[in-house]
């Protein structure tokens, strides 16, 4: 079976998370070994207590982020969701160290510490692991992994001129939807339209800027970008996510959600910005273009309009083809902007 992109990524979040921590209580259990025990053994109890207890919360974390019954669990009243949260929690950290002792004990009794300080401080350290766990996973899904990994390194502290193409996706028809559907069923929608847009993201190497209202800004490193074509092939890719998630929009808002698209490239400089709440912004002219671009497309009636600049630098992927339109007047620009639609082959205008 051919794993997704968001599989292979949640898989290899769990082999990284997996094996830090185990590297860490191997350690752990390797400090509060007891005289008398050689220490390889209690790093490896240490090893077996990191994989009965993380692994499974992993999952959990992991999970509840997908579509089903765990995220529901979200909408209850926050008092009850921690009540849950913590519960299983509890059961999972108790429950997998009573586990490794038990197995521990079947494959030699005098490998087993009595229940004492040993059994609390091992307690103590599962649950301050699940702490920095879960804050770790829930800034990752609040930034983005990549802008907190850039966050915690300082990559963009001083500011600095990159290269970055960009896709801007904008939801058709926001307003009659919203007046349609009310603000709580529409908010759902743009969830549900995110979430599709975030697997196109994935399945094209693209990063998640930022989610502005209706619109998502979407982002590649331009050599990367540009050397496989796979930004001018995400809004395709997301296309058809939302098909195969058709039957779902239609049961549950009485509707498919269409949306128009924008993609160019260019120099902008990036760097960390604010105080009281940091983020990583990008500013320049690029981003300018971009959402001029995606106003243009509303007005001359085609969905995806990329910039020449970005088409002749770009490797146009198979099966997608570029129709030149007339240049676009950019204000603060001299030079009118070179612009072209793209579509599926055969797919007519």
């Amino acid at each position: 079976m051919t794993l997704s992109r968001r599989d292979r990524r949640d898989w290899r979040i769990i082999l990284w998370v997996s094996l830090s921590s185990a590297a860490v209580s191997a350690y752990f259990g390797y400090v509060v070994t007891p005289p008398g025990f050689a220490w390889w053994t209690g790093a490896l109890i240490g090893v077996a207590n990191s994989i009965a207890i993380a692994t499974p919360l992993l999952l959990f974390e992991l999970r509840s982020l997908r579509p089903g019954a765990l995220p529901r669990l979200r909408r209850l009243p926050l008092a009850v969701y921690l009540s849950i949260r913590i519960l299983f929690y509890f059961v999972v950290i108790v429950g997998g160290l009573i586990l490794v002792r038990l197995l521990v004990a079947q494959a030699d009794p005098q490998l087993v510490t009595p229940v004492g300080t040993t059994f609390k401080a091992s307690i103590v350290f599962a649950v301050a692991m699940s702490v920095v766990g879960n804050l770790a996973v829930e800034m990752g899904g609040l930034l983005g992994f990549g802008t907190l990994k850039n966050l915690l390194t300082g990559r963009y502290v001083q500011p600095r001129r990159e290269q970055k193409a960009f896709l801007l996706i904008d939801i058709k028809d926001s307003t009659g939807l919203a007046e349609r559907l009310g603000p709580i069923r529409f908010h759902e929608l743009l969830n549900e339209f995110f979430r599709d847009v975030a697997d196109a993201a994935l399945e094209c190497d693209a990063e998640i800027h930022k989610y502005v209202g209706d619109e998502a800004i979407l982002t590649w490193p331009a050599d990367r970008a540009l050397a496989d074509g796979n930004c001018l092939a995400c809004p395709f890719v997301a296309r058809d996510f939302i098909a195969a998630h058709s039957e779902q929009y239609r049961k549950r808002f009485g509707v498919v959600p269409g949306f128009r698209a924008a993609l160019h490239c260019g120099e902008i400089v990036a760097g960390e910005i604010g105080d009281v709440r940091r983020e990583i912004a990008y500013v320049g002219d690029t981003l300018n273009v971009a959402a001029r671009l995606l106003e243009a497309a509303k007005t001359v009636g085609r969905d995806v309009l990329v910039s020449a600049e970005l088409l002749e630098r770009a490797t146009l992927p198979a099966g997608i083809e570029a129709e030149p339109l007339p240049t676009l007047t950019v204000r603060g620009r001299a030079a009118p902007l070179a612009i072209a639609a793209l579509q599926r082959v055969g797919a007519g205008s």
